[in-house]
């Protein structure tokens, strides 16, 4: 799979180029919840819409959800949309690098992450998923696989993880996707930053 581009690739997650350089250079745009659940052998990650600056809000249908080498790998942001994608773009060039070896990938991009001088002022986190594992990247040098094959990011975070961790427990007859959209759907009453514009990608 070809570099991903940030002012290039803009147009497909919901912003026209003139948005993408007015954000970037007047103020970073932050606020979103992103949610991967492992189940019955599938994993989806999904997350809402809503891009906030301070108190507005600035897009409600943001696609904050990538497919990576050639849809194996799915990849959520939260933080900052123009340094997310910077390290969409340093994580796809790993995966490239490593093979399609997630984990490996996601450690390397983490080491430079944190090491960095430019990549460290990045404000974002990722999480990565393949069919298999469904890891956390943050800036401070950690690569985490989260306890129940469910993750989350961002500011409903928490709401989105309890919610699909219940679910995983008490309702294991629903699907990934299912688990993944209904959590998300509870987050975004809860959670003043998540909206209810919803994108989900299932492996």
């Amino acid at each position: 799979m070809g570099s991903f581009h940030p002012l290039e690739d803009s147009e497909n997650l919901g912003f026209s180029k003139t948005d993408f350089i007015f954000y970037h250079h007047m103020q970073k745009i932050h606020a979103t919840t992103i949610l991967a659940v492992l189940h019955n052998g599938k994993v989806s990650i999904g997350g809402d819409g809503q891009a906030t600056m301070g108190n507005t809000i600035a897009k409600s249908n943001v696609k904050k959800i990538r497919k990576l080498q050639e849809g194996k790998v799915l990849v959520g942001f939260a933080g900052s949309t123009a340094d997310a994608f910077t390290l969409l773009d340093r994580f796809d060039e790993k995966l490239n690098a490593y093979g399609g070896n997630m984990k490996r990938a996601a450690i390397e991009l983490a080491k430079d992450w944190r090491m960095d001088r430019f990549l460290r002022r990045l404000e974002a986190m990722l999480i990565a998923a393949n069919k298999d594992e469904i890891l956390i990247i943050s800036g401070t040098g950690d690569v985490l696989e989260p306890d129940h094959h469910v993750a989350a990011i961002g500011s409903g975070a928490m709401y989105a993880q309890s919610a699909a961790l219940a679910m995983k427990k008490h309702a294991t007859h629903l699907s990934a996707e299912e688990m993944v959209r209904e959590s998300l759907n509870i987050a975004a009453d809860i959670c003043i930053y998540t909206n209810h514009n919803l994108v989900v990608e299932t492996l």
